[in-house]
């Protein structure tokens, strides 16, 4: 027994866990070798990355990130699915079973990791954490390069998304302060077992600088929350509860170089970044 997990392995192991997938926590479980190893190269996996893999469920992903990668940290939040991991990737590929690492953990609580730190975030993230996690991640480990998430369709439009488009909000601006962003694939409900409804989009990330500012992240945020709090409504409104008023917004606005009767939909998050800066000065 080796190699990477097939559809009827899948079923076995959760068989053996009896394991019954829930939607509450988006578990559908790859089961397609080829696709697995399609995921692995679009992240750019190298022999020395140190791989976060968050949900790693049944391994499909795990195993194929270790053909390739020095280490795989994998962050699982169930613990029947923590403790058969290291022994699934023992019976199929023990000549890499001391590269990985099992953190039974919710991965919104992971703020440290032991060395090596992380190089690489690469999951199969499901559709009700997928952006917050993903915050989280590459807000905690700046080691992180970049690397490829695969989420529900819907998600990776909303994560790509460029000022303007409909899809475009708080994910788009959020994501964008870290990484550049970009939709590399789509993968078909029937890879995954159970089979969701919904096909799934490869979303390729590589870091870069965080904007310059001498306005904190959570500040720069907190104005990227309250626009598009009430998406429909001009800046100067959505914005007036932070600035104390509609007049006070409209002022700081016009000093950021942003229209006031703007919508956040259309504000990249350099403008986002202008705005920030200008609160902190009505303030200080």
């Amino acid at each position: 027994m080796s190699g990477l997990l097939d559809p009827r392995t899948i079923r076995e192991l959760a068989a053996e866990l009896d394991l019954r997938p829930t939607k509450q926590r988006g578990q559908n479980f790859v089961h397609d070798a080829n696709t697995v190893r399609r995921i692995v190269a679009a992240a750019g996996v190298r022999p020395d990355d140190v791989v976060l893999e968050i949900g790693p469920g049944l391994g499909s992903l795990t195993l194929g990130l270790l053909e390739v990668a020095a280490d795989v940290v994998a962050v699982e939040i169930e613990h029947s699915l923590a403790d058969r991991l290291p022994r699934t990737v023992a019976e199929r590929m023990p000549e890499r079973a001391d590269r990985l690492r099992v953190i039974e953990a919710d991965a919104l609580g992971v703020d440290t990791l032991p060395d090596p730190q992380p190089t690489l975030v690469v999951a199969n993230l499901p559709y009700n954490v997928s952006v917050p996690v993903l915050l989280h991640v590459l807000a905690r480990f700046p080691t992180i390069r970049g690397g490829l998430v695969m989420v529900q369709s819907e998600v990776a439009d909303r994560l790509v998304a460029t000022p303007g488009s409909k899809t475009y909000g708080i994910p788009s601006v959020k994501l964008a302060w870290y990484c550049a962003a970009r939709r590399v694939g789509s993968v078909p409900p029937t890879v995954f077992w159970p089979v969701p409804n919904v096909d799934s989009g490869l979303v390729e990330l590589v870091r870069r600088e965080p904007p310059a500012t001498r306005a904190s992240r959570q500040e720069v945020f907190a104005v990227v929350d309250a626009a598009f709090a009430q998406r429909r409504k001009m800046l100067r409104s959505a914005l007036a509860g932070t600035f104390g008023s509609s007049a006070q917004a409209s002022a700081a606005l016009e000093a950021a170089g942003v229209d006031p009767q703007a919508r956040g939909e259309v504000l990249g998050v350099a403008d986002f970044v202008r705005i920030a800066e200008a609160r902190e000065r009505q303030v200080g």
